[in-house]
C-alpha cells in the first residue's frame, strides 16, 4: 500500500468516526452524555408523568412515580395528592431495584425466594431492594439509561401505571 491509499483510508475511517460521533451514541456503542442528558429533559419527563397521572386516574388509584437515571439519581418524582404515604418511599425503591438488577421488579421475588440462588438479597441490602411489581428498567438500543418506579396501588395496578409511563419515555426520546 502507497502513502496515498494510506491517507485515503485514514480520511474513510476519520469521516466515519465524526458522522459516528455526531449520533447519539459514541465510537466505543454507548450513548453520549450529552444524549442520555436531554433524554432526561424536564420537560420530557414531565410528560412521562402525565401519561402516568392519566394511567392511574383511569384505575382510579394515586401513586408515586420515580423517574431515575443510570447513575442512580432521582431525575423527578411525583406524588399524586391522593397516594398512600408509603407510596414516596417504594417508587424510589422499586426505581432503583429495576436499575440495580438490571430488570423489572416483578421478575425479581422468584430469584430472592427460600432456596434460590439469591435468596437473602433483601436483607443483605438492607431492605433496599423492592421485589414486587412496579419497577422497569428503561432501555434504548439495548443500553440501560435508567428506570421508572410506581407505587400506591396494587402491584398490578403500579405494573400498568409504570408500563405506561416507560411507553410515554421511550416514545418522548424517538
Amino acid at each position: 500500500m502507497d502513502e496515498d491509499q494510506l491517507k485515503k483510508v485514514i480520511r474513510n475511517i476519520m469521516s466515519e468516526t465524526q458522522s459516528k460521533s455526531s449520533s447519539s451514541t459514541n465510537v466505543s456503542g454507548t450513548i453520549k452524555e450529552s444524549s442520555l442528558y436531554a433524554m432526561f429533559d424536564r420537560h420530557k419527563m414531565e410528560r412521562v408523568i402525565d401519561a402516568a397521572v392519566d394511567k392511574a386516574n383511569e384505575i382510579g388509584v394515586g401513586v408515586t412515580i420515580a423517574i431515575m437515571k443510570n447513575n442512580q439519581v432521582l431525575q423527578m418524582s411525583y406524588h399524586m395528592p391522593n397516594a398512600n404515604l408509603v407510596s414516596c418511599t417504594l417508587a424510589p425503591k422499586k426505581a432503583w431495584s429495576a436499575l440495580a438488577m438490571k430488570e423489572p421488579t416483578k421478575d425479581i421475588s422468584p430469584d430472592i425466594q427460600p432456596g434460590a440462588g439469591l435468596y437473602q438479597m433483601e436483607t443483605m441490602l438492607d431492605g433496599r431492594l423492592a421485589s414486587f411489581a412496579g419497577g422497569i428498567p428503561l432501555v434504548i438500543d439495548g443500553k440501560m439509561i435508567g428506570s421508572i418506579g410506581v407505587s400506591g396501588g396494587l402491584v398490578e395496578e403500579d405494573e400498568a401505571i409504570c408500563e405506561a409511563a416507560v411507553a410515554a419515555f421511550l416514545k418522548e426520546t424517538k
